[in-house]
C-alpha cells in the first residue's frame, strides 16, 4: 500500500503531466494547473488557499486561473454552510457540460466560414473554407448524438454501480 506522501507525490506528478497536457492544447498554463489540482482532488474541491499551496504558487495566480476556469465553465465557485472560505469545484459532468456548450461555438464557426466561403467564391480559400464549413456543420449536428450516447452509457453504468454510484461526475 503506498504511503501517504507517495499518493501526493502521484497526485503532483499528474497535476503537472495533465496541466502540460492542457497548456498543448490551448489552455493557459496557470488555469490549466489549477483545473488539473482540483480534478485530481478526492472532493473535487479546493480553497484558493488550497490551490495555492499545492501549487506553490500566489495568491493572485489563483485569482486569476480560477477567474478565467469560471469564465469558460469549467469550475464554479462555491461555499460549505458555515465555511468562511469561497472554494472552487468541478461541475456535475463537466466534460458533458464542456462540450455541450461546444455546439454553440460550431454553429458561429460554421457560420463565420459560410460568410468567408461566400466572399471567397470558387477560389482555393474559398473552397478551403467551404470544407471547413461542411466539417464544423458535420461535428455540430453529429455533437446531440454522441451526448446522447454518453448519456445512455453513463446511465448503464450507474445502473450496474447500484445506487448512489457516481456518473463519472464529480461532486458539487
Amino acid at each position: 500500500m503506498k504511503s501517504q506522501n507517495d499518493v501526493e507525490g502521484d497526485r503532483r506528478r499528474f497535476v503537472e503531466r495533465f496541466g502540460l497536457l492542457l497548456t498543448e492544447a490551448g489552455m493557459p498554463r496557470m488555469p490549466a494547473r489549477v483545473f488539473a489540482a482540483i480534478l485530481a482532488d478526492d472532493e473535487g474541491r479546493l480553497t484558493a488557499a488550497d490551490i495555492a499551496q499545492r501549487l506553490d504558487i500566489s495568491p493572485a495566480a489563483v485569482s486569476g486561473a480560477v477567474r478565467y476556469l469560471i469564465q469558460v465553465g469549467m469550475v464554479v465557485r462555491g461555499r460549505e454552510p458555515g465555511a468562511r472560505r469561497d472554494d472552487y469545484r468541478l461541475h456535475d459532468h463537466l466534460w458533458y457540460e464542456v462540450y455541450a456548450y461546444r455546439g454553440e461555438m460550431l454553429r458561429r464557426w460554421e457560420q463565420a466560414m459560410a460568410e468567408g466561403a461566400a466572399l471567397l467564391g470558387s477560389s482555393p480559400a474559398g473552397r478551403r473554407i467551404e470544407e471547413t464549413r461542411e466539417f464544423f456543420a458535420f461535428l455540430r449536428e453529429e455533437l446531440p448524438a454522441m451526448m446522447e450516447r454518453w448519456r445512455e452509457r453513463q446511465a448503464k453504468r450507474s445502473g450496474a454501480n447500484g445506487p448512489g454510484s457516481t456518473t463519472g461526475g464529480s461532486p458539487a
